[in-house]
């Protein structure tokens, strides 16, 4: 290959070099091998390829002509925390292009530069939609873990253009990885969306993330995962938030609750809540769901929800006295449901909830808690601590086995069941139970990223780790919260999509609910928000940085971006019409819909989620924050980690979120009173200007990380 460059990058090397058909760039550390990485691909050939003038924070900027057209090849280094080489390359069509195929872009080099000689592996890759990552390690030779993340926000126009989606378009089998460009299916039709002429668009945005050190144990491997891509994260624009009056949200939802005959159904003289808009039978979860997120808007609200007591008042029904356990439903169930199989995660999720109540002082609630317990323990012993999908509750007759032909089944309701543990020790102060979670934890050792089976257990298994760690001050249980946290983060879209009718709502750090699901859920949003406020409430300074960063911006982003599973925020053409799976969607009720798609597809196929209506009350009760005598009150997208009330008119407000981040803090008027001037300051003193300001609400662009006070 023809030298074109030379770049200093750290204590790495990069080459770059012009080969027949393409451009590389061969970045190596110490001796021979490396990564080659092919930055610029020439159908035809590379008939020119010359330096431009490059800004002062770019390392190299490139020309590449081919009869296809121009490309341009930009090189962006930084190592303020690990080092990260960035390269997006732009074509410009000489004419119409038609793709019918890209090559892949990233080749681990071994002795010789022979891919075929390079001995390492790939820990985790993209999945479905998700983010476009790659995390890797080159053993021989000694080159350390690459984090390869494709940025594909900047790709959007070249998906509109050819008509296609990155679904799994980042990974690859060793040695050929990286990104693969999706490209129009061939047929004897050939594709008729081309690439238009002399219209520039961004052809790969990739960030490199390097580290010395090769992956060890699974707890190595997880923490230098969520290093390196909260580094990567850094280097991307996010995209602004957009306020949202979740309180409001919650009055229309209440009402909704109560009066929409879609909503509720009448057993054994009880009121119970449909799981869909007039569809399906009432099970357990559904109604621990909705009663729980009632009972955090009474207790912020300081007033009885009197809806709330009457869902209460039928929980009795599910209880088996004989099994003694919460059944998943009513003992009247219809005939085309198996009442005696129960999901893993149903076993387990109420009594989570149970927990939550029961530890604020319901005695009911301890009593339903404390009377499953056993039966709880006895089910994770049954299974060894490795639980099924689907079971009788019964007889523990195991009904469905694994998710796939993997083998694996819900890898991750050991978390959960850890945190019912820990909640039953917190409770009763018992160390059997504390026994328990240790042993559920434990059981999931050496999954990595196999991990994940559904995104909000996965966190509920983080925040039980954290609470473990704090219990017993033992660090191998806060190391092992980031072996739960990295496989939730590998299953984000850290990427704002604008394919088909996704250009109508955000997805940006968004979790798909299941380890290979095509959907984003409402359920499992606002559950992950929950447990993740109880991970940094335990957290604490010891929290890794980068582990701090991504929970904060995921729960940021997530109050932003649940506002657009309601039918009302979207255009009704947006909506699945036909084969919705269960019940219909009715845009005038507040209940949102469970599956939003990063690539634009009909939203609410599976139907509109009325046991997802505790998300409005979830969020309102962790964000908005009432102030004592003040016409006001304060929203705020991070989680407060101090909060006092210095004197009659004026406040300090501390947040813990990532460095060099900015947050949302906003005054939000309560009542029919103007608002009162207010004056915001940061630790250091310095006046902070509103960044928008009308006679409802004032709001303010704040650092993530720090103290500021108000006075009015």
């Amino acid at each position: 290959m023809r030298p074109i460059a030379r770049l200093a990058f750290g204590t790495r090397s990069i080459e770059v070099a012009a080969g027949h058909d393409s451009v590389w760039a061969i970045i190596r550390r110490g001796g021979g091998g490396g990564l080659a990485l092919r930055v610029a691909h020439c159908w035809g050939g590379c008939t020119k390829v010359a330096k431009l003038r490059a800004p002062a924070d770019t390392l190299l900027r490139l020309r590449v002509d081919s009869p296809t057209g121009k490309q341009i090849v930009t090189f962006r280094s930084d190592d303020l925390q690990l080092p990260v080489l960035r390269v997006t390359t732009t074509l410009t069509p000489s004419t119409p292009l038609l793709i019918p195929y890209f090559p892949r872009d990233l080749y681990p080099l071994g002795s010789g530069d022979d891919p075929m000689t390079a001995s390492g592996r790939v820990e985790a890759a993209q999945r479905g939609l998700n983010s476009g990552l790659l995390y890797l390690h080159l053993d021989k030779p000694a080159f350390g873990s690459v984090l390869y993340f494709q940025n594909l926000t900047a790709l959007n126009d070249y998906f509109q253009a050819t008509g296609t989606t990155p679904d799994s378009a980042v990974g690859g089998e060793w040695p050929e990885l990286g990104y693969l460009p999706p490209t129009p299916p061939q047929s004897g039709t050939p594709p008729t969306n081309p690439l238009p002429a002399a219209v520039e668009v961004t052809m790969s945005d990739a960030i490199l993330v390097f580290h010395d050190e090769a992956a060890a144990d699974e707890q190595d491997s997880a923490r230098r995962f969520l290093q390196m891509l909260g580094t990567a994260y850094r280097q991307l624009d996010a995209p602004a938030t957009t306020y949202r009056d979740w309180v409001s949200r919650c009055d229309r939802t209440l009402h909704d609750l109560e009066h929409a005959p879609e909503a509720t159904v009448r057993h054994y003289g009880h009121t119970y809540i449909h799981p869909y808009t007039a569809a399906e039978y009432p099970d357990i979860m559904v109604q621990m769901s909705v009663i729980s997120a009632l009972r955090n808007f009474a207790a912020w609200t300081q007033r009885d929800v009197p809806f709330c007591e009457k869902l209460e008042a039928g929980l009795e029904k599910f209880h088996d006295r004989q099994l003694k356990t919460m059944r998943r439903y009513l003992p009247n169930v219809g005939k085309d449901k198996d009442k005696l199989a129960v999901d893993s995660w149903y076993l387990y999720h109420p009594l989570l909830n149970l927990g939550h109540l029961a530890l604020d002082g319901d005695t009911r609630a301890r009593r339903l808690f404390e009377g499953s317990l056993d039966y709880a323990i006895k089910a994770a012993r049954h299974f060894d601590y490795v639980w099924p999908i689907q079971f009788k509750v019964d007889s523990f007759d195991v009904i469905v086995e694994a998710r796939n032909d993997d083998g694996l089944g819900q890898t991750d309701v050991g978390g959960l069941y850890a945190y019912v543990m820990i909640q039953a020790y917190e409770l009763c102060g018992e160390e059997r139970y504390l026994a328990e979670a240790r042993r559920a934890i434990d059981a999931a050792k050496n999954m990595r990223f196999e991990l994940n089976y559904q995104a909000n257990l996965t966190a509920w298994g983080a925040a039980a780790c954290m609470r473990l760690w704090r219990i017993t001050d033992e660090e191998y249980y806060l190391q092992q919260g980031y072996v739960y946290l990295a496989s939730f983060f590998h299953n984000t879209a850290i990427w704002e999509s604008e394919i088909g009718n996704a250009k109508n709502y955000d997805v940006f750090l968004g979790a798909t609910c299941l380890h290979d699901a095509p959907y984003m859920a409402v359920f499992e949003c606002f559950d992950s928000f929950a447990a993740f406020e109880q991970y940094l409430k335990d957290a604490g300074p010891d929290l890794d940085p980068a582990a701090r960063l991504l929970v904060s911006e995921y729960c940021k982003y997530a109050l932003d971006r649940a506002w657009f599973y309601y039918p009302d925020a979207l255009p009704a053409d947006a909506l699945a019409k036909e084969d919705i799976r269960n019940g219909h969607i009715d845009r005038s009720l507040s209940f949102p819909v469970e599956d939003l798609y990063v690539d634009g597809k009909p939203a609410g196929q599976v139907g509109q989620e009325i046991y997802g209506a505790g998300a409005a009350f979830v969020f309102a009760t962790r964000s908005f924050h009432n102030i004592s005598g003040a016409p006001f009150r304060i929203f705020c997208d991070h989680f407060p980690v101090s909060s006092e009330r210095t004197s009659a008119r004026s406040l300090t407000f501390g947040i813990e979120g990532g460095h060099a981040r900015r947050a949302t803090f906003a005054l939000v008027r309560t009542g029919r009173s103007a608002l009162p001037s207010f004056t915001l300051r940061t630790i250091a003193g310095d006046e902070v200007a509103p960044h928008l300001s009308r006679a409802d609400r004032v709001e303010y662009r704040i650092p993530a990380n720090g103290e500021v006070s108000l006075h009015w």
